[in-house]
């Protein structure tokens, strides 16, 4: 029985190890195909997996830089891609920074303390979730149109006014996330230190929030992982060319009757770079936040 038991428990584990192979052959496979499409020449969506040539004509594009093709012609890059890059950095940075900073505060209310109206509070934050933010379109179009008639710079085609949108669109679900983490915080840990002559903001300073760290990481990314990606909005409030988010500037590639799929390639590709960045970089915070707060000590 022993060596039969030790056989089962070998096919388990190379079933377990053949699963697994799979599973990531299923997501490199998308990404290898796009670098693959990114060192074509040309700018077609189909050919070989491993391109006989390699060309940098669309890594050159995409970095702002000018090449001479085959037939002797300068070719210069139709869009700016860098600059949409960092317009996304900028915005998705700000909308995560503005969004914790009114999360924490929030999250501590309705955690920490009691006071009329904090039951229906949490009830309606968990209801505005039902809600995708596509369906306020309208609203945001016509709230900022007015604004920016009272202050331009707020208003419809600004960077100020789309940070303000994501952050406001992304503060209920990150207000019940970071409550559950406090919830899982002893308060004991806080009144203790308000025992020993800490005010409660100090105590919410020094004690809570160096605790709360990985949760605090967490809804930074997911604010910010949100704000790159977003098409909707952005497509509604920003109307320059030089003012578009990677999200609206990567439509530019195909549009009808033009295709430019190698440029399109390796504009995502290098988009990607900071995103895998900042994973890589908050990776151990991630994974404690994700898991720490899901049961209530």
């Amino acid at each position: 029985m022993a060596i039969v038991g030790d056989r089962s428990r070998r096919w388990q584990v190379a079933l377990a190890h053949a699963c697994l192979i799979v599973a990531v052959l299923v997501v490199v496979f998308p990404f290898l195909m796009i670098v693959s499409i990114s060192l074509r020449e040309g700018n077609f969506a189909r050919g070989q997996f491993i391109p006989r040539s390699l060309s940098l004509e669309h890594w050159k594009l995409a970095l702002g830089m000018s090449y001479v093709d085959a037939d002797g012609q300068m070719v210069f890059p139709p869009f700016p891609v860098l600059r949409w890059i960092w317009n996304s950095f900028k915005v998705s940075f700000g909308a995560a920074a503005l969004c914790l900073l009114l999360s924490i505060t929030s999250a501590y209310a309705v955690a920490r303390m009691r006071f009329r109206g904090r039951g229906t509070f949490l009830k309606a934050l968990l209801l505005l979730q039902t809600y995708n933010a596509v369906l306020t379109l309208v609203a945001i179009y016509t709230l900022f149109d007015g604004v920016g008639e009272l202050v331009p710079w707020l208003g419809l085609n600004s960077h100020w006014s789309l940070t303000l949108v994501y952050a406001g669109v992304n503060v209920p679900l990150q207000i019940w996330l970071i409550k559950g983490y406090y919830d899982s915080v002893p308060r004991e840990l806080e009144e203790a230190a308000q025992v020993d002559g800490a005010t409660r903001f100090q105590a919410f300073v020094q004690i809570l929030l160096p605790m709360a760290a990985p949760i605090l990481v967490v809804s930074f990314v997911l604010t910010f992982l949100n704000a790159m990606i977003d098409y909707p909005i952005a497509s509604v409030m920003m109307h320059d060319e030089d003012k578009y988010t990677l999200a609206i500037g990567s439509q530019q590639f195909l549009m009808e009757q033009r295709f430019w799929w190698g440029d399109f390639a390796a504009s995502a590709i290098l988009a990607g770079l900071p995103l895998t960045l900042l994973f890589l970089v908050t990776q151990k915070w991630l994974v404690s936040g994700l898991t720490a707060g899901g049961v209530k000590e």
